[in-house]
């Protein structure tokens, strides 16, 4: 399927999306976790990639590492759950580096901190779903310092590495369009 013809406003296709994090732990094995709870829209603009734009919003507290103890410690401590309920990504930029490769600049709002990031991702595959619908898949990633949001001052904070790797594997599917006007 041709760059142009992905063209369209999408969801998110939450059952097969996966956003993840991997982060260094100081005294053990890396520390791999996910979000559980998420929505997010974008447009796509196949003919002008630097027209599109993505907005994701996760439920922070839906953080997962199938470690208990830990998830309420990142909850806690490290994403202060009790006030800032939701972490977001709203793209500011948006450009074609290859054939399928992209590179989306938005403000990454944790903790209330906002600052913009780069996220690369490659589109891995686009087809017509079983309904009709067009589905589109991309994966990548950003790296990122953890102290550039606050996460700094947190006396547990001295085990986790600065640097977080956000991961995300996507599947989105475009809206219906709405029916052609008739002519008047």
């Amino acid at each position: 399927m041709t760059t142009a013809a992905l063209t369209g406003d999408y969801t998110l296709d939450i059952a097969r999306t996966r956003i993840g994090f991997v982060a260094r732990h100081t005294i053990g094995p890396k520390v791999r976790g996910r979000f559980e709870e998420f929505e997010g829209s974008a447009h796509l603009d196949g003919d002008d990639p630097s027209k599109s734009n993505v907005e994701l919003t996760i439920q922070a507290g839906s953080i997962q590492t199938r470690n208990p103890q830990r998830d309420e410690m990142l909850r806690g401590r490290f994403l202060n759950l009790a006030a800032h309920t939701t972490i977001t990504f709203v793209s500011t930029a948006a450009r074609q580096t290859g054939a399928t490769a992209f590179e989306v600049t938005g403000d990454l709002t944790i903790r209330g901190v906002t600052r913009p990031v780069t996220v690369a991702l490659e589109r891995i595959g686009a087809e017509h779903d079983p309904q009709g619908g067009v589905r589109v898949r991309f994966t990548g990633g950003t790296t990122i310092n953890r102290k550039d949001w606050g996460v700094a001052s947190i006396a547990a904070a001295g085990l986790v590495g600065k640097k977080v790797v956000l991961e995300f594997d996507v599947a989105a599917v475009r809206r219906t369009p709405p029916p052609p006007r008739p002519p008047t």
